[in-house]
């Protein structure tokens, strides 16, 4: 598996309290990597080490392979582009020439096809119109095309779509798909919102207190969240008899609760249930969810 980016024991210590305790990440090339964890827990410190404006305290990170502390790390950087906690953009010029003044700064032509990242992040016609009146949907947007000024192939954000209203969620979300799938850009983020996250991304990495709690792809959490049927009986052994006779897979939760995780044929089952002696008083589809799976790693109230 080629990674773009790995950490190993990376920590950050203010004072006495540790933004980040002995942290290990692995993010593959060609993935959506989205990072999980209340506010607080360290994810903004991580982006902004990753990104060169902060220095770990200990341990060690490398980018395409490039140790940190290689004086090359600054021309990999270069193969980055990123938007950490808001889109640093001025408010009185207009979205062309906010990107023709990045691109100054990154020391390229300032006539490259800068229109061409309008288009791709969809504000190909917002005219001579400042910044300061666009929405913050489209201020997001200008952040990202800003990142791209330099055709990165890895994408760092934070949050992109915190204060978002529901369409823009699904701009920035179909945005950033593009951008994975059909440009091959590899793109780290965090996010609150795990439902959303949850449509995006390949990868996570759960974050607790300023460590690595796990790190799993999009398929492991799928499985571990499968759907299943939540039924109530009067008899959990004998439901378990007649599942075991059905060849059904399931867990037990307690004397009268089970999850079964197949597709029954509820007729079938009922019927079997009844012959057997055990009335079933409730049965309902559930499934885990990403923002569940999650708390059940780390416990506790809220997440960010």
């Amino acid at each position: 598996m080629e990674l773009v980016c790995e950490a190993h024991g990376l920590s950050k210590q203010y004072g006495h309290t540790y933004a980040l305790q002995n942290l290990t990440m692995q993010v593959p090339k060609g993935s959506i990597y989205g990072l999980v964890g209340r506010n607080g827990a360290g994810k903004t410190t991580l982006i902004r080490i990753l990104c060169g404006l902060q220095s770990p305290t200990a341990g060690s990170y490398t980018l395409y392979g490039t140790p940190f502390r290689d004086p090359a790390i600054q021309q990999v950087r270069r193969r980055m582009g990123a938007v950490v906690e808001s889109p640093a953009i001025y408010q009185d010029l207009s979205a062309l020439n906010n990107l023709k003044l990045q691109a100054q700064v990154l020391g390229l032509p300032s006539n490259r096809d800068l229109p061409h990242l309008l288009e791709l992040v969809g504000l190909e016609n917002p005219g001579k119109k400042t910044v300061r009146h666009f929405s913050l949907g489209m201020r997001q947007r200008l952040g990202i095309a800003m990142a791209l000024v330099g055709s990165p192939d890895f994408l760092v954000l934070d949050e992109p779509v915190n204060g978002l209203d529901p369409q823009g969620i699904v701009e920035i979300r179909e945005l950033l798909l593009r951008l994975n799938r059909e440009h091959q850009i590899t793109i780290l983020l965090s996010s609150h919102i795990l439902d959303e996250l949850a449509r995006l991304a390949t990868h996570y990495g759960f974050l607790d207190r300023g460590r690595m709690v796990q790190e799993v792809s999009a398929g492991e959490v799928e499985a571990a969240c499968r759907k299943c049927t939540h039924v109530e009986v009067s008899d959990v052994a004998i439901l378990a008899r007649v599942l075991d006779g059905m060849g059904l897979d399931y867990t037990i939760d307690s004397s009268h609760t089970a999850n079964i995780y197949a597709h029954p044929h509820v007729t079938e089952l009922v019927q079997a249930l009844a012959e057997a002696g055990c009335q079933v008083s409730a049965m309902h589809q559930q499934d885990e969810s990403l923002e569940s799976y999650y708390m059940s790693l780390v416990g506790g109230e809220g997440h960010g």
